[in-house]
C-alpha cells in the first residue's frame, strides 16, 4: 500500500505542489477581476471525525482506521453565496494490511498519516442576506499524501465533497457543520484480459480510499459582509 519514497516521488510531489499553487493563483486573480460585489476572505479552522474504510486489492486488503482530522483553509468570496477555498487537512491513523489468509502483515508498523491539499469551491443557498443559517455544498480536487512513520510515503490524486450548514453570528465568527466524503485514488498494478482475435490486453488496476466523516469549522471573516 505504501511504497518507499524516492527521488522520483519527491520530484512528482514538487510538480504537483507547483501546479496547485499556480492554479489557485489563477483562480484568485480571475475571480478578483470578475467580482462586482464587495469581496471577503475567511480563515476556516477545521475539525472532524473520519470513519473506518476497507481498501480491497486483488488478493489482499487493508484498512484506513477511524481517526480525528484537523486542518485549515482560506475561503475567498467573490459574491455573497459563492466561494473558492484552498484547504489543508490532516490526520494520524493506522493502515493495517492483511494477506489472502486474513493475517495482518504489518503488525507494529501500521501507524501513519494522511494529508490532503485541496482546491475547490462552495455554494451557499438562500437569498436573504440577513439569514442566520445557510445550507451549502462544497467540493475540491487536489492531492492526498499517505505516509508511514518509518518515512515511506505516496502522493495520489484526491477529491472530496461536503454538505452542511453555515451558522452566522452577529460578529465576524461563524460556525460550519457538515458531513463529507474524502477519496484517494491510486494505480496499484494491472489486470490482464484475453480477447479472441486481439490477444491479451492490460488494464490499469486501481485501489480507492473512501472515508465518510462528520465535522465542522470555525470561520473568521476578515471583512464581514
Amino acid at each position: 500500500m505504501i511504497r518507499p519514497l524516492d527521488l522520483t516521488s519527491i520530484t512528482k510531489l514538487k510538480k504537483i505542489m507547483r501546479r496547485i499553487i499556480v492554479l489557485s493563483t489563477v483562480f484568485f486573480l480571475a475571480i478578483g477581476l470578475k467580482a462586482q460585489e464587495p469581496k471577503s476572505l475567511s480563515l476556516n479552522l477545521y475539525g472532524g471525525y473520519n470513519f473506518k474504510d476497507k481498501v480491497n486489492f486483488d488478493a489482499s486488503y487493508g484498512y484506513v482506521n477511524e481517526a480525528f482530522q484537523y486542518g485549515a483553509g482560506l475561503e475567498y468570496f467573490p459574491a455573497r453565496n459563492k466561494s473558492f477555498e484552498l484547504r489543508w487537512l490532516g490526520m494520524g491513523t493506522e493502515f493495517p494490511f492483511h494477506g489472502p489468509s486474513g493475517t495482518q502483515l504489518n503488525v507494529g508498523k501500521d501507524k501513519g498519516s494522511i494529508n490532503y491539499i485541496l482546491l475547490g469551491g462552495n455554494s451557499y443557498f438562500g437569498n436573504d442576506p440577513k439569514a442566520k443559517a445557510l445550507p451549502y455544498f462544497g467540493a475540491g480536487l487536489g492531492v492526498g499524501i499517505l505516509a508511514l512513520k518509518d518515512g515511506n510515503s505516496e502522493t495520489h490524486f484526491a477529491w472530496d465533497a461536503k454538505l452542511g450548514v453555515k451558522i452566522k453570528t452577529a460578529s465576524a465568527v461563524s460556525i460550519n457543520l457538515h458531513a463529507y466524503v474524502q477519496s484517494i485514488i491510486a494505480a496499484v498494478g494491472y489486470d490482464y484480459y484475453y480477447y479472441p482475435g486481439w490477444g491479451t490486453t492490460a488494464f490499469t488496476d486501481y485501489a480507492s480510499i473512501f472515508q465518510f466523516g462528520l465535522g465542522g469549522a470555525v470561520s473568521f471573516n476578515f471583512k464581514k459582509k
